[in-house]
């Protein structure tokens, strides 16, 4: 059935080469790899913002007894120096006071609380997990605005071409500077290294999974239209309401297929399928009908052919739609369905750590 649904709505095939010869195998996969993330910044999310000269990194503040003496909090302030001059943005570090390695996890959020209602801090390090949080907007601004933030660095006041990265490639970025911290710690083990976004936040999280090797792991929950959701065939948002609402997110380019998705030179299984043989996790919300379950269901589906080149499983799921609630998390991507709306739970926290224990 799913494979009937993908074929019925025109869904690329992901074993198909930018040269249009057929993939058999994973040295030609990652002979490919490069060429499929350009078409990915070419038409979409624009080019990656280019890699610091230098970093720095200076604790702001630190609380050794957080949480009732459980946990350990920083904040910390990167500094990256680019071409066009420095740009800083806060991270909030939080981790078990147990010595030791712990499970590490980038998470985007929309608010900068520790705790926060996305963000049930004191649960996660309660079961061993460390988070590095970075709120959005202190990277650049959720809007047409491109003289704020890392935005106004990158850009010097002149205009984007079509081709240059639009917000989402720019929180990317800065998951990316976390880790880059991250990898400074002798606590933080950084073969379980995870980053996780919601909604828009979750589009980010995908992009900088598939952009930096070093995220082990990454869940996009009620990510939708431009992020885990197959975008042919799809219903609720579409590329023509994401383009319309917020163009900023994305390329100039991406304009170009509103209206007109069957032009677009891939899908989004692509984006998941760039993590591959990495684990991909992600979560919808039954009631949550704008980013379509079905779709983003569809998109695991279609990308885990490119585990079989790995000689692993992606999707392990029947082959039918879920029904109302279901979680299908033993393969190498997991997907779940939950009761409820447009949100990030702890039932959602609680699904990705299990999935992350799952396979380390």
């Amino acid at each position: 059935m799913i494979d009937k649904e993908l074929k019925l709505r025109g869904v690329p095939d992901i074993l198909r080469g930018t040269d249009g010869e057929r993939i058999t195998d994973k040295k030609t996969w990652e002979e490919n790899r490069e060429k499929l993330k350009e078409l990915l910044c070419l038409h979409e999310y624009g080019f990656l913002p280019p890699e610091p000269k230098d970093l720095k990194f200076e604790i702001l503040r630190s609380d050794e007894r957080f949480f009732a003496n459980t946990a350990i909090y920083q904040k910390i302030l990167i500094t990256a120096s680019l071409e066009n001059g420095e740009f800083s943005f806060p991270v909030q570090f939080v981790r078990p006071k147990k010595e030791g390695r712990h499970k590490t996890i980038v998470f985007l959020n929309f608010r900068d609380g520790v705790p926060d209602k996305y963000y049930p801090a004191e649960e996660i390090c309660d079961r061993g997990f460390a988070v590095a949080t970075i709120y959005y907007k202190d990277v650049t601004g959720d809007d047409g605005d491109f003289t704020n933030g890392l935005a106004g660095v990158l850009f010097g006041g002149k205009e984007r071409n079509e081709h240059d990265p639009g917000k989402i490639m720019m929180w990317a970025w800065a998951a990316m500077r976390a880790a880059d911290y991250l990898q400074t710690l002798d606590s933080a083990d950084l073969e379980s290294l995870a980053v996780i976004g919601h909604s828009r936040l979750g589009k980010t999280a995908l992009v900088a999974a598939a952009f930096d090797e070093r995220f082990r792991f990454v869940h996009s929950n009620n990510s939708g239209c431009s992020g885990a959701a197959i975008i042919r065939g799809k219903t609720g948002e579409q590329i023509d309401d994401i383009c319309r609402n917020f163009p900023f997110w994305f390329c100039e380019n991406y304009k170009t297929y509103r209206k007109n998705e069957s032009a677009l030179p891939f899908d989004q299984h692509l984006l998941l399928a760039l993590s591959a043989p990495r684990f991909v996790s992600v979560g919808s919300a039954a009631e949550d009908l704008w980013a379509d379950p079905a779709s983003e269901f569809l998109a695991c589906a279609a990308a885990s052919p490119v585990y079989s080149l790995y000689g692993k499983e992606g999707l392990i799921a029947p082959d039918t739609f879920p029904p109302e609630e279901g979680a299908y998390q033993v393969g190498s991507i997991g997907y779940y369905l939950r009761p409820g709306s447009h949100f990030l739970s702890r039932y959602d926290w609680n699904k990705f750590l299990d999935f992350i224990e799952s396979k380390v």
